[in-house]
């Protein structure tokens, strides 16, 4: 394991505070921590984040969720293990993680009206930018 470059958690406390808070208003939230948790861990996949995956994928065993879900998680869109609402988010948190390569179009939005709020909506967006956040922190600083 690497050593930590900066503890950015006591060099920034109040920054890292408000993340801390927002993370736990998300779990705690409308979605549910189940949805929450699985959109962290299928964008710590993408960003690469070994601290994030062992996290959230424990995370979601202890919240009841099948070790074979989580098996197949990298490959959703293949799997039937994913219900409709799950499959919207999930496409929706590719999307925004890889914004730089095209944006987000309405064909990743608009699924997304068939199975959440519009505060949903707002909280499932916080979700996925808040663990790049975080990934981009502990594959930084080398958590």
């Amino acid at each position: 394991m690497s050593q930590l470059r900066l503890p950015f958690s006591t060099l920034s406390p109040a920054a890292y505070q408000g993340l801390l808070a927002t993370n736990k208003a998300l779990l705690e939230g409308p979605l549910g921590g189940v949805l929450v948790e699985l959109v962290f861990l299928r964008v710590s996949q993408i960003n690469g984040c070994a601290f994030c995956l062992g996290k959230h994928a424990k995370a979601l065993r202890e919240s009841g969720v099948a070790q074979e879900k989580l098996d197949c998680l990298a490959g959703w869109r293949l799997s039937e293990r994913f219900d409709e609402r799950e499959r919207a988010a999930l496409a929706w948190a590719e999307c925004l993680t890889y914004v730089a390569d095209k944006g987000a179009p309405d064909e990743c939005y608009e699924p997304l009206k068939a199975h959440f709020s519009d505060a949903q909506i707002s909280d499932l967006t916080m979700a996925v930018s808040l663990m790049n956040a975080f990934n981009r922190l502990a594959v930084g600083m080398k958590l």
